[in-house]
């Protein structure tokens, strides 16, 4: 009964706060964002200034942590989205639950996907530029662009003239239990490996997979890359090492073990490019002598 009459309250209060897009303080937006690459691509654009929530995935760049979260974006509660009187919802329709989205709509909210995936270079470049035109920030769309273009050549030759290909394996989470969560080539992280001149010799139906311990000690890795995740709840290098399956591998042995960002290597943005260098710098760090 509670519920029921909370959920009216929302309604007939939803009706007029929603009935004008543009009813914010001084006619401003108030945009929630439910995507990690929509959000990163905005910062990048300089066009933040009138979102007001995020989900929970979109964690960079670090001052996106300033705005308030809403939830997992595939978990979402209309009550959080409500609480920070939204008039515009910002998502790639990888948003749920479906009976969430579906009282968003119903009370009126206007809600914005824009057409371009961003799946891959290409569409991602689209994706950058058909967001500037709606933002009204065309001229820095085209400098991410550019930069992008330059950054993916720069990381595209240097791999094509190195004489390494390192295997790697990316770790999400990894526990005592034996059980490693990691990434296989069919993610945006394998990717960028491939880009960056290195090989994921971990094959799957998914793009990221349970596997055993034995699995990562088959795979005998060059490097072993730990998203922060996984990382930072391990604690140190040292325990790392000391992981089944981990231990004796090549990567082990050279003491290749290396902390990343999980959001450097779930989508394709404007800082792919960039992120690819670093990559490879990783890599190829203390690489032995062909």
């Amino acid at each position: 009964m509670k519920k029921n009459i909370f959920l009216v309250l929302v309604i007939l209060t939803g009706c007029g706060r929603f009935a004008n897009k543009e009813q914010g303080q001084g006619g401003e937006q108030r945009i929630v964002c439910l995507s990690k690459q929509y959000n990163e691509i905005i910062f990048a654009l300089g066009a933040e200034k009138e979102l007001v929530a995020v989900d929970l995935s979109s964690t960079y760049p670090p001052e996106i942590k300033n705005l308030t979260t809403v939830g997992y974006h595939r978990a979402l509660s209309a009550e959080g989205i409500l609480s920070t009187n939204p008039t515009l919802i910002i998502h790639d329709n990888n948003v749920g639950p479906e009976n969430v989205m579906k009282q968003l709509s119903d009370l009126k909210i206007p809600m914005k996907v824009f057409d371009t995936k961003g799946e891959d270079l290409l569409s991602t470049q689209k994706l950058i530029t058909e967001m500037g035109q709606y933002f009204h920030k065309e001229k820095r769309a085209d400098s991410l662009n550019q930069k992008l273009e330059q950054d993916m050549q720069r990381a595209l030759s240097s791999a094509a003239a190195s004489p390494n290909k390192p295997k790697v394996v990316v770790i999400h989470f990894g526990r005592a239990m034996n059980v490693y969560l990691t990434l296989t080539k069919n993610t945006t992280g394998g990717k960028m490996i491939e880009w960056a001149g290195g090989e994921i010799p971990l094959t799957g139906d998914r793009g990221m997979m349970q596997l055993s311990a034995e699995v990562i000690a088959q795979a005998d890795p060059d490097v072993i890359l730990l998203t922060d995740f996984g990382y930072d709840r391990l604690g140190t290098t040292e325990q790392i090492k000391s992981l089944p399956g981990v231990a004796g591998t090549k990567a082990e042995r050279s003491g290749r073990i290396y902390r990343v960002e999980e959001h450097d290597l779930v989508y394709i943005g404007p800082r792919t490019g960039e992120n690819v260098l670093k990559l490879q710098e990783l890599i190829n760090r203390d690489a032995p002598a062909k």
